[in-house]
This record gives structure tokens, sequence and C-alpha cells, in this order.
């Protein structure tokens, strides 16, 4: 085997130019079908909101000859924006036994075909006159952001060199960022969000799902999964020599035969199964730490509300007074500023290191908050109006239209 990589002045390491390359476009091919998916399927739902609803009204009365009310309209639009999120958590259960039985690439690629059946029914809903047909596109849409969010920073983190990982995992939230930001950007009325349109917009995900599928066979499994899932070492050495340039780092690979024989010995004794499941781990004492540091910081970011803010953009950016027919380049903004802060936390993060960003991240998520009732006042606000107006944001009072519930008539 060579050597892990060659040493330049100062003793640095210096990899061949041809490591970064593959590996830069393996992150590229990866991600568009992956977790820039999530991205764009999170922000794309927002711009048609009152058309979907619009046809989901008129559905009804050439079904039943009455439209809904308002409360019922926003009970369905509901249910359409959650099927996304239930079938992220079927995703996210299926995409550890996907992982194991089928590998992290070929993972990706079969996960696309969610994609694929979604867009076949969200393009055939008019025609079925079926808004039932977006919930279960939402749905399958969901499936697939749940498996890409799991084996896409797998992928990625067994297939980066050691000094490299955390901006390679890191670039996961940076494609997440720029996926909120282009479905954005799509949604626009210039673009696809306009009546006409919109089903070509909710099935416009099948195309980085497609370009996944013409680029990702191309390029390497990750090594770790041949080795110690597969038994297959000259399949491992293969992939190194396309990830790192051609050459095996002599320390990287003996790292994961080492990991490899410790597995297997343990395996034979029986104190680890091959594949655990998510109740062994809650049970492993050995991992109780590292579950609740992971369990912590995960919370954090997705009870945040950020998501439920790119659902629900249209709602509260009326509600905080925003003319109509400027919501839609607010909106570009938020997913602009989400995109560059991932951008500049991915080039920190190897400086700076996880736990500082995570602190800054939430301290800066906190700090907006304790000064909102200090900014509501100097716009004018009454005192003893903001607790409805903020109760209308939360959807406490249905009894008041919210938002474009009315079809954007």
């Amino acid at each position: 085997m060579n050597s892990a990589a060659k040493k330049g002045p100062g003793g640095r390491r210096s990899n061949p130019p041809g490591s970064t390359r593959t590996l830069a476009l393996t992150v590229c091919s990866a991600a568009i079908g992956g977790t820039f998916q999530y991205g764009y399927n999170i922000s794309i739902i927002n711009a048609p909101t009152s058309y979907i609803q619009s046809f989901i009204n008129h559905t009804y009365v050439d079904r039943w000859g009455s439209g809904l009310d308002t409360s019922q309209l926003t009970l369905l639009w509901t249910v359409i924006v959650s099927a996304f999120s239930l079938g992220g958590l079927l995703g996210a259960l299926l995409a550890g036994p996907m992982a194991v039985h089928f590998g992290r690439k070929k993972s990706l690629l079969l996960n696309n075909s969610f994609l694929f059946l979604s867009a076949v029914l969200v393009l055939t809903c008019k025609l079925a006159k079926a808004f039932e047909m977006i919930i279960v596109s939402r749905f399958l849409v969901g499936i697939n952001a749940g498996v890409s969010m799991n084996v896409q920073p797998m992928y990625f983190g067994e297939s980066a060199p050691k000094h490299l990982r955390g901006a390679v995992a890191f670039s996961s939230a940076v494609f997440t960022a720029f996926g909120i930001f282009f479905g954005q950007v799509v949604g626009l009325t210039e673009l696809l969000g306009t009546a006409p349109l919109w089903p070509y917009l909710l099935a416009s995900n099948a195309l980085p799902g497609l370009i996944q599928l013409m680029t990702l066979p191309w390029f390497p499994e990750s090594p770790r999964y041949l080795l110690i899932d597969q038994g297959d070492r000259e399949a491992c050495i293969q992939a190194l020599k396309r990830l790192r340039g051609g050459e095996v780092p002599s320390l990287e690979m003996e790292e994961m035969l080492q990991e490899q024989q410790q597995m297997s010995a343990a395996i034979k004794c029986g104190s680890v199964a091959p594949a655990k499941t998510p109740w062994s781990l809650f049970k492993d004492v050995d991992l109780q730490y590292q579950l609740r540091t992971v369990m912590i910081a995960s919370s954090g970011m997705m009870l945040c509300g950020n998501d439920s803010f790119y659902f629900y953009a249209s709602y509260i950016f009326q509600e905080a007074g925003i003319p109509q027919e400027k919501i839609q380049y607010i909106t570009i903004g938020t997913g602009a500023s989400e995109l560059t802060a991932s951008i500049l936390s991915n080039l920190l993060i190897e400086r700076v290191g996880r736990r500082y960003l995570l602190i800054g991240g939430y301290s800066l998520m906190v700090s907006p908050q304790r000064t909102n009732s200090h900014e509501d006042l100097a716009m004018g606000f009454k005192p003893d109006v903001l607790p409805d107006n903020h109760r209308h944001l939360c959807g406490a009072d249905s009894s008041r239209t919210p938002g474009r519930a009315d079809g954007g008539s």
C-alpha cells in the first residue's frame, strides 16, 4: 500500500488534485438528489398555497355541491403539509435497513423511486380531480427526504478523508439551504408559481432525482461499507484509490481493517448484533452519552420551527403586514440568509469547531426573541393587541380567515 499522502513544505499533507475533484463531484452528485431535495421540497409547497386550496375547494364543490369553510380548508392544507413530515419519519426508519442491505450509494439511487411516483401523482391529480393524490404525493416526498437525510451524511462521512470529514459532512446542510433557496426562486410567479403551473412546480423535484440517477452510478461506493459490511477488501481498495487520487492511505486502511476485525470478533462472541436496532442503541450503556448529545442537538434544530416557517411563510408574512405582491421576494430573502449562514459555517467548522458553531447558532436564534416586543412597540403596535396577534400567528384563532385560505380570490 502507498503512503497516506505526500507531505509538502512545513510537513503539511498535500493530496493529489484528482482526490479532491473526485470527492467533490461525488458530494455534488449525491447531494443534488439527497439533502438538496429535502430543502427544495420544503420551500416549493409555500408558493402554490392559494392555488392548491382553490383546487381542493373546487374539487369538493364538484363532488358534494358545496365548498369548504375556512377551518375545514385550513385543516386539509395542514394534512398536506404534515404528510411530508410523516413520510420523513417513515423514511428515517427505512434509511438504516436500506443502507445496510443495499449500500449507501444504491440506497440513494433507489430512493428516487419515491420522487418519480410522487411526481406522477401530482401531475395527474387535476385530471383525476382528486386532491388526495397531493397528500399521498407529499407523503412519498417525505419518505425520500427521510432516507436521504440519513443515508447521505453516512455516505459522505465514510467517503471523505479524516481532515475533510467535518466540511464534507456539513455540506449536507449547505445543499439543504441551497435547495430551500432554489425552490423559492422557482416558485416565483414569473416562473412556476402560477395557477396553471403549480402541478409542474411540485413535480419539478423529479429533475434533480434524474440528474442523480445519471451521475451517481459513475462514482464509488463507501469504502467502509464495502470492507466492513460487505467484506470486499479489493472493492474497498479500488474505491479508496478513486476517492484519494490513486493512492490508498495506509493509516486509513489499517483503521478500517482493525474495525472490521473487532466487529467480526464481537459478532462471533455474540456481544454485538450484526446491525443495531434503534431500541438496542438506547439500551447500550456505552452509547448513552453520545445519544444524549445527538438528541439534544437535533431536537434544538428541529424544534426551532425553521421548517414550519417555510411551510407557512405566506401566512406569517401576510399577518405581519407585508404586501401580498412582495411576500414571495421577502421569502427568498430568508432562504438566502440561511444559505449564506450554512456556507460560512462550512468554511469555519474546521477552524472554530462544532461546539462553538452550535452555541453561536442557538444564541443567534434566542437573541431576536428578546427584542421582538421592543420592535413591535417601535412599529406602533399597542401592548394590549400583541397577544391577539400572536394567537393568530400560531393558528389559535380559527374564526379568522388565515392568510390565503380563501383560494387567493
